[in-house]
């Protein structure tokens, strides 16, 4: 039933002018046409550390405060290095308030952006009238992400990196584009892919990216052009596909959570995190 209702509602948005939003909302809709935003083992694994964690205002936008979740390492001490943590199409859930938590409990001020301002989605409609709204008012989340990394770079991290899922992977990869020479590490979980030579070139950081073999969003062919491109260029990029695995298979709220996929792609992430945020 639930097939039907969301297959239903994508033909609803395409009859509205959806065809003329980024495409990236319409397949994100395909994909998650019969999803819902359950907390995965990626959220609810507790951090190897105990944490403090809190909302705070890291920006200010058309008159109204950013507020994000920030989490750092209990009683931490001195300058950490930071990550941006991107959402899911969801939104800023508690699923990615845990997943924040779980990378402060990794020795990071962790902070974890809300791109759209306040909304969550519990269903795939409001997701993508979310996601929608995001795509065509871009200028808006770019100014969004800027305000969050001088939240955190003027706060005393010596590095900054950035994660993100789904439409955060898009976006994590966007966020090393408008900082290319700040941005010290860019993880994407299967977001969309930039393969223009011009843009990439800029990048100065290392690149992990995970994606899914089965991922009807990124396809195999958009993910062997990155790599090509970032190797043609010589920038440092690590990509790795999980044959069989879903879009969204690591996501810290969804349906498609493949364990064995999502647990390796977690260390990667971690592992590709301390090499280049935790230099001395």
């Amino acid at each position: 039933m639930r097939v039907i209702i969301g297959l239903s509602f994508l033909f609803i948005f395409m009859l509205a002018g959806g065809a003329q939003a980024d495409d990236d909302v319409a397949a994100m809709a395909r994909a998650h046409a019969d999803d819902v935003p359950i907390t995965t083992p990626v959220a609810s694994t507790r951090p190897v550390q105990a944490v403090e964690s809190q909302t705070v205002q890291y920006g200010e936008q058309d008159g109204e405060a950013l507020t994000g979740f920030l989490a750092v390492p209990a009683g931490a001490t001195g300058d950490l290095p930071a990550v941006i943590v991107i959402h899911e199409w969801w939104g800023l859930n508690d699923s990615i308030r845990q997943v924040t938590e779980r990378l402060a409990g990794e020795g990071y001020r962790a902070l974890a952006v809300d791109l759209y301002r306040g909304e969550v989605a519990d269903e795939p409609k409001t997701a993508m009238g979310l996601s929608r709204n995001l795509s065509e008012q871009g200028e808006q989340g770019e100014d969004n992400l800027l305000q969050a990394y001088a939240f955190l770079s003027e706060g005393g991290a010596p590095r900054v990196g950035v994660i993100g899922w789904c439409l955060g992977g898009r976006w994590s990869l966007r966020t090393a584009l408008l900082l290319p020479d700040q941005v010290d590490a860019t993880v994407i979980y299967y977001g969309r892919l930039i393969t223009d030579p011009e843009q990439l070139e800029t990048l100065q950081m290392p690149v992990l990216g995970n994606f899914g073999g089965a991922d009807p969003i990124i396809p195999q062919a958009n993910i062997e052009a990155f790599e090509g491109t970032m190797r043609e260029l010589g920038k440092e990029v690590d990509i790795k596909v999980y044959p069989g695995a879903k879009h969204a298979f690591s996501n810290p709220s969804g349906t498609a959570y493949d364990a064995t996929a999502a647990e390796d792609a977690w260390a990667r992430s971690r592992d590709f995190l301390a090499a280049n945020l935790k230099q001395p």
